[in-house]
């Protein structure tokens, strides 16, 4: 796990985090525990330590979140008095001011993330769904159309991220499919549905972390299941409440894989 100075972020749309709160336990008995960084809807974003006590708080409704190098916290907004399309904005740790912001220009802004030579990748939905990259200023560097429908703005895109070749993966929730794109064209170069138990299940793909062995897992929100599905995107592990026999997963929007191998998950509706 990273140290907290660059935790990633946990996605949660309200402020009830499920499962990462559990300790597990090693074969040698001694405790694993990590912090994280919890954001919602709820006016409420948090650092919770180690030790599970909130270490941090800052009362904004954000999507999504990191905590920087500096120690400093990034967050994609959703909408507010001063956001009225949601933005992106930069909080000082120490006196929770703003270092500095990107204000959305259409209906939402759902996700961020930090990149390299203070640049950031952003999405932003709305009648034309893209994504951004912007710098510190806030000036838009570069546009990349994102191919997904129009007519529910909030669920076009979530948790879009950079991946290490360069291109954008981006999971389009009521497309039911994860879809990498090559940024300087705009091209799908390649699709992973999920509406393989037919699109009644609501699986609508709303985290795609692409693992170290080319894999990508994903988790699959109302349909209460996570997935990994290989190159070709047949799936290759899966999980739902039926597999483990007890109702942990409510929504599950967030989702990673620890170094050890475990999976970590968070639930949109879960209240414990």
């Amino acid at each position: 796990m990273k140290t907290l100075n660059h935790i990633p972020s946990l996605k949660t749309a309200i402020l009830v985090i499920a499962t990462i709160t559990t300790t597990l336990l090693a074969e040698n008995k001694e405790a694993i525990t990590h912090s994280f960084l919890g954001v919602g809807k709820a006016n409420q974003v948090v650092i919770v330590g180690e030790d599970g006590k909130v270490q941090w708080r800052y009362g904004a409704p954000a999507s999504d979140g990191w905590v920087l190098p500096s120690g400093n916290v990034l967050l994609a907004l959703y909408g507010t008095k001063d956001f009225p399309h949601g933005g992106v904005a930069e909080i000082d740790r120490k006196t929770k001011k703003i270092v500095w912001s990107y204000k959305g220009q259409q209906k939402e802004t759902s996700t961020v993330q930090p990149l390299s030579d203070d640049k950031f990748l952003v999405a932003e939905l709305g009648p034309q769904p893209r994504a951004l990259i912007i710098n510190r200023k806030g000036e838009v560097l570069k546009t990349t159309p994102l191919q997904c429908q129009k007519k529910n703005a909030h669920m076009q895109t979530r948790m879009l991220r950079m991946l290490p070749n360069g291109n954008y993966i981006a999971p389009h929730l009521l497309d039911f499919a994860v879809k990498e794109y090559e940024p300087d064209t705009g091209k799908v170069v390649a699709t992973f549905p999920t509406d393989d138990r037919g699109r009644v299940k609501r699986d609508w793909p709303f985290t795609a972390i692409r693992l170290a062995n080319g894999n990508t897992l994903i988790g699959c929100t109302n349909g209460n299941r996570i997935i990994e599905v290989n190159a070709k995107g047949k799936i290759v592990w899966s999980v739902t409440n039926e597999d483990i026999g007890e109702n942990l997963f409510d929504d599950a929007c967030g989702v990673q894989r620890l170094p050890n191998g475990n999976t970590v998950i968070t639930s949109y509706h879960a209240k414990g």
